[in-house]
């Protein structure tokens, strides 16, 4: 068995350090906890940033792979296959919606959203073609591939990945004002996230959604919202919109629709906007495989209980609760988010948002940082109150709270 200081040095060797990992270099995982090459146990606060809503190795999740892998696990879509029918129509039913197209990554499905609006701004709203415009917001996360950067404010994921691609808008998120001044008779589409996650869980001010809900609504405008990380259950509710009642016109899922087994993204809407599509307009030879739709029906029955929404809703106010009594207190300076989602700046004295993760991994927490002096918190909704705790506790050790 490789030690860590093997392995990772085998890493760097061989892969391009599009990362930057904390060090250690897991081995087995099951529910809120992974064991290193070493037998080190840590508890895992992040969630594959979310992707891991339903935990390590969930068992009906494990279960409903082994069955399909013994069945089929992909056919490409030159043929039918017997999951297909049932995984879209149970996601177009639990968002409200009417169609369904299926991708894999949450990149895949925000390009195959920007696709959707310029065709349906064509061909529906009767934009000129390559007139286009979509308006998305500062300091957004949606994927890194070269349409998606092109509209990025993050330096890192920009910067040297040029000529980029025209047709977005960039406004302050949050601001209705700017929104409102940005939407022209060639805009198709407001693409956002109800909560910006990679931004430090940043959640807009009261009444933003709505907002933009009905604007977009006078403006014949559609709204898609990007819950790749802030949906199923991660918030307290299916989706984050429903904290201001809003349903968008798109949808946009990801990462625990593959409920960390396989990657499986969806595009949901109704039939008069993902109804634009034709035969080879669009596709993906893994999106909606056999084993995708077998994991992610578990996802949306487990989903459809309503005990995830519950657990994040019940955990996250005791979360949010302790991690507000730290503010004041020299170490902490702010705290975001919703259900089992939390940003946590951290006084600069106290050491930046790296230092501070790699002190809790020291002590058997994982977290990870962003933008400087921020530290995400993301558990997956599996994890118990006392592990919760005992996690916090940590927390507080580190900072000297």
């Amino acid at each position: 068995m490789s030690t860590t200081a093997d392995a990772i040095r085998s890493a760097d060797a061989h892969s391009a350090h599009n990362y930057h990992p904390l060090p250690l270099v897991v081995a087995s995982a099951e529910g809120a906890w992974m064991t290193d090459v070493e037998g080190r146990r840590y508890l895992d606060m992040l969630a594959g940033y979310s992707a891991l809503n339903f935990g390590h190795g969930n068992r009906r999740l494990l279960d409903a792979a082994r069955a399909q892998l013994e069945r089929v696990t992909l056919t490409s879509r030159a043929f039918h296959h017997d999951r297909f029918a049932d995984f879209c129509s149970e996601l177009a039913a639990l968002c409200g919606k009417e169609m369904v197209l299926p991708m894999n990554t949450g990149a895949e499905a925000v390009e195959t959203a920007v696709k959707t609006a310029r065709k349906w701004g064509y061909e529906v709203k009767g934009v000129p073609d390559g007139h286009a415009k979509i308006v998305v917001a500062a300091d957004n996360f949606h994927g890194r591939t070269t349409t998606v950067v092109s509209f990025s404010t993050d330096h890192d994921a920009r910067d040297h990945f040029g000529p980029y691609t025209p047709g977005f808008e960039i406004v302050p998120y949050g601001d209705l004002t700017a929104l409102a001044h940005a939407v022209t008779e060639n805009t198709v589409a407001v693409l956002l996230e109800p909560i910006q996650g990679e931004a430090g869980v940043l959640v807009p001010p009261a009444g933003y959604l709505s907002g933009v809900r009905e604007l977009t609504r006078e403006r014949n405008v559609l709204f898609m919202a990007d819950e790749i990380q802030s949906g199923l259950g991660r918030t307290g509710r299916t989706f984050a919109c429903e904290h201001e009642g809003v349903v968008p016109d798109v949808y946009i899922l990801g990462k625990a629709l593959g409920g960390g087994v396989v990657p499986v993204s969806a595009v949901v809407a109704d039939r008069d906007v993902l109804g634009v599509f034709r035969p080879g307009q669009h596709g993906s030879t893994f999106g909606g495989n056999p084993l995708a739709c077998a994991v992610g029906l578990e996802v949306i029955a487990m989903l459809r209980t309503g005990e995830f929404q519950g657990r994040a809703t019940e955990l996250g106010e005791h979360l949010h609760r302790e991690l507000n009594l730290l503010i004041g207190g020299g170490a902490v300076t702010a705290v975001r988010g919703r259900g089992l989602w939390a940003g946590v700046d951290i006084d600069p004295s106290r050491g930046t948002g790296r230092e501070i993760s790699e002190k809790l991994m020291e002590l058997g927490v994982l977290v990870k940082d962003t933008h400087g002096s921020t530290i995400r918190i993301a558990p997956p909704l599996v994890i118990s109150k006392e592990d919760l705790d005992w996690g916090l506790d940590q927390l507080r050790s580190v900072l000297g709270a």
